[in-house]
């Protein structure tokens, strides 16, 4: 299990500088559709039953019924549980020495990049759409010199202010590494 004070091959003197996860806006988001899933049976019932009240009488036609609607809600529940997972356990971490890039894939797959802050060359942070410019959420796109060039931060909040952070972070440690070399 990753925790997020036991970083994976802490490095000496590395210190957290910030926890990332996508906007609260994206769960929220995703809560909303939730919502609007469950209630949908409800009113597709509400229709049959004003239109065509006699359908649900038949004695196949109860359980069949039944059966269907418990299976939908299972399908969305398990879409909600999915999707809070995905949102609940991607996370971009950055220190002081580098930029750890944890992503969930499905159930039980889970992958974690890396890249030391002395090799990012060009950190870009990008806002599209009308309620990433009003909630301040968006991209940050950090390419680097390293095996994976381009790392995503996707939907975090303020990124302008990420991609300052980074920037600084790794100015600092560009510097760091001309003293020792």
């Amino acid at each position: 299990m990753l925790s997020l004070y036991r970083l994976p091959g802490r490095l000496p003197e590395e210190k957290i500088i910030k926890i990332l996860r996508r906007d609260i806006f994206i769960l929220f988001k995703k809560i909303i559709m939730f919502v609007f899933l469950i209630i949908l049976p409800f009113v597709f019932f509400y229709f049959v039953l004003f239109f065509q009240p006699d359908l649900l009488s038949g004695i196949i036609a109860r359980p069949l019924i039944i059966l269907g609607t418990s299976s939908y809600f299972l399908f969305i529940w398990l879409f909600f549980f999915f999707s809070f997972i995905d949102y609940y356990l991607d996370i971009w971490i950055i220190t002081n020495e580098r930029i750890i890039d944890v992503q969930q894939e499905g159930f039980f797959a889970r992958t974690i990049s890396e890249q030391r802050l002395y090799r990012v060359q060009d950190v870009t942070s990008e806002v599209h759409g009308f309620f990433p410019t009003i909630l301040k959420y968006g991209n940050v796109y950090i390419q680097t010199a390293g095996a994976r060039q381009r790392f995503l931060f996707s939907e975090v909040p303020l990124p302008d202010e990420i991609r300052n952070i980074i920037i600084k972070l790794a100015e600092s440690s560009k510097k760091k590494h001309r003293l020792d070399a």
